[in-house]
């Protein structure tokens, strides 16, 4: 008789989960408290697996063997605490899926409150740029559970957030990343920030010293915690600093790679100017990329080709062309002053800044200096631009407004000189004048496109 096995939510992950438990012979049950959409239904039809919608048959999913929970359900509601006093397993997508991993395939999972999505990205593209049959999924994109019941990979790059990681028993990646650990998600863990980063600190518990755990040693709450644990793999410590102890850092425009890993010594030595990535956000995110393709035995060449060849996701300062000299980059993700920062420190032209929405209490002092130094110009986009403009009023000459994207950008080109970057680098939620972060960065794009073609007519 097959093992029963129930599926909480009817998400990327559930719908994994659900087509991987049907294939492995499970009986599958899959329940969301909230509607399925059609596809979805389409899927969980055409694999044969019953569900419902709109809530939860409790005494059915009690009589499960075993339970997998979708990330966005919180282990505190009453079902999951019956489930766990009646010892039924309660477990993630993620460790569901890590069952069925051929035993020779390879594993890199990627971790961190910021940048996670950026560097697993650019893992996926190193390998596949040296040929490797390589997956990517997890927290971006698809399911790790539905591409292990795909098959027909050697190497699976996944990002795991916090809440993947709170359901793992045995997962095991080769090669652990964690980027950074800063306040997030702290209503899920009782506002108890140590409890946030004992979360986080889960992609190490099963590594041996046959795995590598690759951390940012610019950290604080990463590296405290380094030092508090025994953590069994090989440790790589990356920084945009210096220091004899770390495995990779950043000298003179260059990023040192010097370390041991299985008794071999490697050192590699990679100009900045080389990676199409900017900012030194970025380059903490290319030296844990760097160093998890090394670890898979990527060669430096073709870590070098795919560093050149990396397109980031959209709206993560994203070039979106150029006019008479003059760069276009669309960073509207960047919803918050933090966000600005790292852009504004990252780019070394003459900026003028596009900035503006609905302001989520920013303050602007963390930014002030990179702003007296680099920018320009400033254009105001958004429906209420009052306090950018009074912050800034003293400090820039040119400050203009609007409420159309494409007024923006040609304000922006015409503040602009051959040389200086425009730069879309909100600081400000999008709903005042756009559907969300990404319709904003598609009209930046659209409007930049369509400038580029007036300029080439007219010529």
């Amino acid at each position: 008789m097959s093992k029963t096995l129930t599926i909480l939510g009817a998400g990327e992950s559930g719908i994994g989960a659900a087509i991987l438990g049907q294939k492995q012979g499970y009986t599958v049950f899959l329940s969301d408290a909230g509607s399925i959409s059609a596809d979805r239904k389409a899927v969980l039809n055409s694999c044969g697996v019953e569900y419902e919608e709109g809530g939860h048959s409790t005494d059915r999913i009690l009589s499960s063997d075993e339970i997998v929970k979708s990330p966005g359900i919180p282990d505190k509601i009453s079902l999951i605490q019956k489930a766990v006093v009646q010892e039924i397993p309660v477990i993630s997508e993620i460790e569901f899926a890590y069952r069925y991993i051929p035993e020779e395939a390879r594993v890199i999972s990627i971790t961190g409150t910021n940048g996670k999505t950026t560097t697993t990205l650019l893992i996926h593209h190193l390998l596949k740029t040296a040929g490797l049959k390589v997956a990517l999924g997890g927290n971006v994109g698809v399911s790790l559970a539905r591409l292990v019941a795909d098959g027909g990979y050697d190497y699976y790059v996944v990002e795991v957030s916090s809440f993947q990681l709170d359901g793992i028993v045995k997962f095991k990646p080769h090669v652990a990343v964690l980027l950074n650990i800063t306040p997030d998600h702290l209503d899920r863990y009782d506002y108890d920030f140590q409890k946030y980063v004992a979360s986080k600190f889960r992609i190490t518990e099963n590594l041996t010293h046959d795995e590598a755990f690759v951390y940012c040693a610019e950290s604080e709450p990463v590296t405290e915690e380094v030092t508090k644990r025994k953590i069994d793999a090989c440790l790589f410590a990356v920084s945009t600093t210096k220091d004899p102890r770390w495995q990779a850092y950043m000298e003179d425009d260059h990023l040192i790679f010097n370390y041991r890993f299985k008794a071999k010594s490697k050192k590699h030595k990679i100009p900045v100017s080389e990676i199409s990535l900017i900012g030194k956000h970025n380059m903490i995110n290319s030296m844990s990329a760097v160093l998890s393709a090394l670890n898979m035995e990527v060669s430096i060449q073709d870590i070098m080709k795919g560093l050149k060849t990396f397109a980031n996701a959209p709206h993560r300062l994203e070039p979106c062309g150029e006019i008479d000299g003059v760069k276009f980059i669309n960073d509207s993700k960047a919803t918050n002053v933090d966000a600005v920062y790292y852009a504004l420190d990252g780019i070394k032209s003459n900026i003028i800044w596009v900035a503006g929405g609905i302001d989520k209490g920013n303050e602007y002092d963390q930014i002030a200096e990179l702003v007296e130094e680099k920018v320009k110009g400033i254009v105001c986009l958004g429906v209420d631009n009052e306090k950018i403009k009074s912050y800034f009023s003293g400090r820039k000459d040119e400050i203009k407004e609007t409420k159309s994207t494409t007024e923006a950008v040609r304000l922006a080109a015409r503040m602009a000189g051959p040389g200086d970057v425009v730069l879309l680098s909100p600081a400000c939620a999008s709903f005042d004048l756009f559907k969300n972060y990404e319709d904003r960065g598609d009209q930046f794009r659209m409007a930049v496109k369509e400038l580029i073609g007036t300029k080439t007519a007219s010529v």
